[in-house]
């Protein structure tokens, strides 16, 4: 009710509005006008400053001592300034800038920062540039939020080197990922796709906490990921990385795209890694990190023209992985052993169509994919198929002014997907036509978007999925930001539980598939600062998830059997966090966040925090790089609280419940070196060398009755050095 009554307020309270200006750059080109990215738009009595976003779009405050000259400037074409005054007050421009015609060279400095929350969208969305994923290895996207405060990666084992990814404390499957805005990672990709993808691919990472926009789909629960992977006309000609850890990881990456003609452009990603080290730190008999090798390919390719463009491009990729006990190998299996294979191919194509209005346009984008996955885990054994359809079509336009915007669409999805899990096995069919309202508004100091979509599942029947989202500027630096809504999903528990395959407990599957219904809730509050005449930044969230149904894995109701059940109205996610950013020197940036995690069910007849999330998270994460631009250096530390594990029989026969595994740090660093077209870089991985003590219980008996690798809370492997090397020629 509270939520309903500050929308009314907001709402309310929009006609209020202080003046702001808003307004789209452009750049004239020899067939028409393009969007300029990265303008600087910039008052200059007052000295405020903004960007415009790729779609050349921005939007300044006003300041109260009118008239002031507003700057327009990007790198490349020439200036142009506008006297406004307080007539000016909530007009919309439109700039148009012409290249720079004479010989003399100028040169435009500009430093945006690579960690940032939008101020332009409605939602709350955090982006991660391509600077950001260069503090890190960033070996494949597992590996890609090691600098982020919002996005957990854990291991879900201590056998098969399986990660997933966390938000809101919970588990990755009600994250929506996307690459590009097409779903990506779901069904048999779940479990392993993370580390699927080279993090060398990719450009940017867009992060959105709650539900999402309809537009994206009905899967979003607790958040959205969408990665943006390098365009064919913007990528480098010519991209090399390498690298090499202590442990016997070795990657190689070459990226390439190329220009054909005024209209087509083409780029070729690709990727090949091997980890061939039989690590056994910890003298259990078992890999520490699973050994294996992963091939990887990209082709896309990219139309532009004056009324339609177009993308489309084939993604394949080939994992597999060898864990277990180190005498156990392919050609000579002895003892236990765990492996993993997955291939997969993806095609995909997305076309756009303008109109001779301003901003009507319709898309159409279409997905086709083929997994395959088999493994072992001692003498248990997964298999699993899907093919996958999808196709979602967008109709965008504008009621009368840009202040009004709608999207129409609609959407379908096809799966068939056969999982068999040791003795359970499942085939099913999926049909899910869908369509879609978005309502989009944007005035000087609130924006607000309300979208719903109906969806017919073949077998559980339709499902009615409303959102909202509104900003509010509270003042001309501080954003208040609300949402709420509806997510669905219909559970996959075989592989997204395949490594509770790792054990010697029984499955007991659910009666029957429901799907997961949860409502999301949040607001967040977003302010720019100066302190010291420096520029900083504090970001405050908070999120509310409820399980309308939920298919939870109770590994507390029997000692030698895990749990599926569905569960009604008795569970929950509660996110808190806070993050500072702030530049207290040039060149030099600090951030700290402070995370809390609330997440309970119903697991063996009592409410309890969930297993393997720790309820608390400190971060800190300093960067400098020097004036000349020939060192960066980085340096991450992270801090996770305790979390609860699950329930275990203790070798004197007590049955320990509630335990909790203790605090733990995780350093991570890393020195780049630039030196014309090469960097040079060296890393470490848990600095602090802090490692589980005996991850693996019984581990000398992998085929009794007590065996467990799953009981995993901390890191298994100790301190890690790297070291690589990247080579690009631009484009």
């Amino acid at each position: 009710m509270k939520f309903y009554l500050l929308m009314m307020i907001l709402f309310g309270i929009s006609s209020i509005s202080t003046a702001q200006i808003k307004g789209v750059v452009l750049r004239q080109d020899s067939t028409k006008n393009t969007p300029i990215e990265n303008a600087k738009i910039r008052l200059s009595h007052s000295n405020q400053g903004v960007f415009s976003n790729k779609e050349g779009q921005f939007e300044i405050v006003l300041p109260k001592q009118l008239p002031d000259t507003l700057i327009i400037s990007a790198m490349g074409y020439l200036s142009d300034s506008i006297i406004v005054t307080k007539n000016d007050r909530f007009i919309a421009l439109t700039i148009l800038l012409f290249p720079i015609s004479t010989k003399t060279e100028i040169v435009y400095q500009m430093r945006k920062n690579s960690h940032q929350i939008s101020k332009m969208k409605t939602l709350h969305v955090e982006e991660i540039g391509s600077g950001e994923l260069r503090k890190a290895a960033c070996c494949n996207l597992s590996e890609s939020f090691e600098t982020n405060a919002s996005v957990d990666v854990n291991i879900t084992d201590a056998v098969s080197g399986a990660k997933k990814i966390q938000m809101m404390g919970l588990d990755g499957v009600y994250t929506q990922i996307q690459m590009e805005n097409i779903p990506y990672l779901r069904g048999l990709e779940s479990s392993f796709g993370l580390q699927s993808i080279p993090g060398t691919w990719i450009e940017s990472i867009q992060i959105t906490k709650g539900t999402g926009n309809v537009v994206n789909g009905y899967e979003s629960m607790a958040g959205l990921v969408n990665l943006e992977i390098k365009k064919p006309n913007e990528m480098e000609k010519f991209y090399f990385n390498a690298y090499q850890n202590r442990f016997g990881r070795s990657e190689i990456n070459v990226n390439g795209g190329r220009k054909i003609n005024q209209k087509w452009s083409t780029g070729i990603l690709g990727h090949a890694s091997s980890m061939f080290g039989n690590i056994d730190h910890n003298m259990d008999g078992f890999r520490d990190i699973p050994m294996g090798d992963n091939l990887a390919i990209m082709n896309r390719w990219a139309f532009q023209g004056k009324k339609m463009e177009a993308q489309f491009g084939v993604n394949a990729y080939q994992d597999r992985k060898l864990g277990g006990q180190n005498t156990y190998f392919r050609d000579s299996p002895v003892g236990y052993g765990v492996s993993m294979n997955a291939r997969h191919v993806d095609l995909y194509a997305k076309t756009g169509f303008f109109s001779k209005k301003p901003l009507r346009s319709f898309g159409v984008v279409y997905n086709l994919k083929f997994q395959e996955m088999s493994g072992i885990f001692g003498n248990r054994a997964f298999e699993g198929k899907e093919k996958r359809a999808y196709v979602n079509a967008i109709y965008d336009d504008i009621l009368g002014t840009s202040d009004h915007k709608i999207k129409l669409g609609a959407s379908f999805v096809g799966l068939m997907i056969e999982q068999k899990a040791d003795q359970l096995q499942q085939v099913r069919t999926e049909i899910v036509p869908g369509i879609f309202g978005e309502y989009s508004y944007t005035g000087s100091r609130l924006s607000a978007v309300l979208g719903a979509r109906y969806d017919q599942h073949l077998t559980y029947g339709g499902q009615f999925s409303p959102r909202i989202h509104a900003k509010y500027a509270l003042t001309q630096r501080t954003d208040l930001r609300v949402t709420a809504g509806k997510g669905w999903r219909v559970p996959n528990f075989m592989i997204d539980n395949v490594s509770l395959l790792a054990n010697s407990k029984t499955w007991m599957s659910p009666t029957e598939i429901k799907p997961e219904i949860s409502w999301n809730a949040g607001a967040s509050l977003v302010k720019d600062f100066t302190l010291f005449e420096k520029t900083g930044n504090l970001s405050l969230d908070f999120y509310h998830t409820l399980f309308q149904n939920q298919l939870i894995v109770d590994r507390d109701a029997a000692l030698d059997a895990i749990v599926f059940q569905n569960l009604t109205n008795s569970s929950y996610s509660n996110s808190f966090q806070v993050e500072w950013s702030y530049a207290p020197m040039k060149n030099f940036d600090l951030r700290l966040a402070y995370k809390h995690l609330d997440v309970k069910a119903l697991y063996d007849g009592v409410m309890r925090q969930q297993v393997m999330i720790p309820k608390n998270r400190g971060f800190i994460n300093v960067a400098y790089r020097t004036r000349n631009k020939r060192w960066e250096f980085d340096a991450t530390c992270t801090v996770y609280g305790s979390s609860r594990l699950p329930v275990i029989l203790q070798s004197s026969g007590i049955v320990q419940h509630d335990e909790q595994s203790p605090i733990y740090p995780m350093v991570n660093a890393q020195i780049t070196h630039v030196y014309k077209k090469w960097n040079f870089y060296v890393g470490g991985e848990n600095l602090a060398n802090f490692k589980q003590a005996n991850p693996i219980i019984d581990a000398l008996n992998p085929f009794g009755s007590q065996f467990d690798a799953n009981r995993v809370w901390g890191p298994i492997m100790g301190w890690n050095v790297y070291a690589g090397v990247r080579y690009a020629i631009k484009g």
